[in-house]
């Protein structure tokens, strides 16, 4: 089971009315869900941990999960309210208000997590969960605590503006960095990360160096380039198609990647740390695949396999 921990929220979306100004209307959502139904979707053994209210709102998230097929034994439930994003579509790109004061995904503990069972192959962390305390150091505490004999894959997503403390976003991101075999960013989060002025190729071969095995860079239509610890690179396309906005399609990029790896038998840390330049290029072409369907439709929506 590949096993993605980290936030599941509602997005409000801006929709029409017959009877004046935009409305919005509630859907499931989150960095770190999309995932999870993409992965479900797509065949893949999955399942989610985060923390999930007892609202209407968490209850609709529980449905979404279970709909695509995603094991929902490891979610913490609590009475705490559900995280809300009101979502603003500008030119068919996504900015976000959010609302997480006191909310059942951000108030998670360290001892609120569920202990693994070995049926738990592989993790995946990203989003605002790992930027928003306490849950952030949850999430840090679990990778540190479960990491060994699991493949991890990490897209950090940096949002600055969710980021109280940035020295200690740094040294906990570093941390759970180190113990990755793929770190997903995009150019954006890569500069972030390493402000210094070097080249792009530069930054991926330091953050090699912290432990990855596999560094994947994303440059939005111009297609992802895959980074080896070894030196080696591969090149992929944006699949071209008619955008009508980009909700979810970093999501289930990441989704694509991971699916291919697990059919291929690559998600596993010894074959990532051998791991072929044919087979990443794979890996990354059916995630471009898999986003060129998400962004082709409204909303984070991913396809099912027998879309691809």
């Amino acid at each position: 089971m590949i096993l993605c921990s980290g936030e599941a929220l509602i997005d409000m979306i801006p929709t029409p009315t017959t009877t004046g100004p935009e409305g919005f209307v509630p859907h499931a959502g989150g960095a770190v869900f999309n995932t999870a139904i993409a992965l479900g979707r797509l065949g893949s053994q999955v399942g989610m941990l985060s923390g999930l209210s007892s609202d209407m709102f968490g209850r609709q998230l529980v449905d979404g999960l279970k709909a695509s097929h995603v094991d929902v034994s490891h979610l913490v439930l609590s009475d705490r309210p559900t995280t809300l994003a009101f979502v603003r579509l500008v030119g068919g790109h996504a900015t976000y208000d959010f609302y997480d004061e006191n909310s059942a995904g951000r108030m998670i503990t360290p001892g609120d997590m569920p202990t693994l069972s070995g049926e738990v192959s592989a993790l995946y962390f990203g989003g605002i969960s790992l930027a928003c305390e306490p849950g952030a150091d949850a999430y840090a505490d679990l990778l540190a605590r479960n990491a060994e004999g699991r493949a991890v894959m990490i897209d950090p997503n940096i949002r600055p503006g969710f980021i109280k403390d940035i020295e200690r976003y740094r040294q906990r991101l570093d941390r759970m960095l180190a113990l990755s075999d793929i770190v997903k960013v995009s150019d954006e989060d890569l500069n972030w990360i390493n402000p210094a002025p070097l080249s792009l190729r530069d930054k991926v071969a330091e953050l090699l160096a912290k432990g990855p095995s596999v560094v994947i860079l994303t440059r939005g239509g111009e297609g992802a380039t895959g980074y080896l610890a070894n030196g080696e690179e591969v090149q992929v396309p944006a699949v071209k198609t008619e955008i009508v906005d980009t909700v979810g399609a970093g999501d289930t990029f990441n989704a694509g990647v991971l699916a291919k790896m697990s059919e291929l038998g690559q998600l596993h840390k010894s074959a990532l740390a051998n791991l072929s330049p044919e087979v990443l290029a794979e890996a990354l072409a059916y995630g471009a695949r898999v986003a060129a369907v998400t962004v082709s439709r409204a909303g984070a929506n991913p396809p099912w396999v027998e879309e691809i």
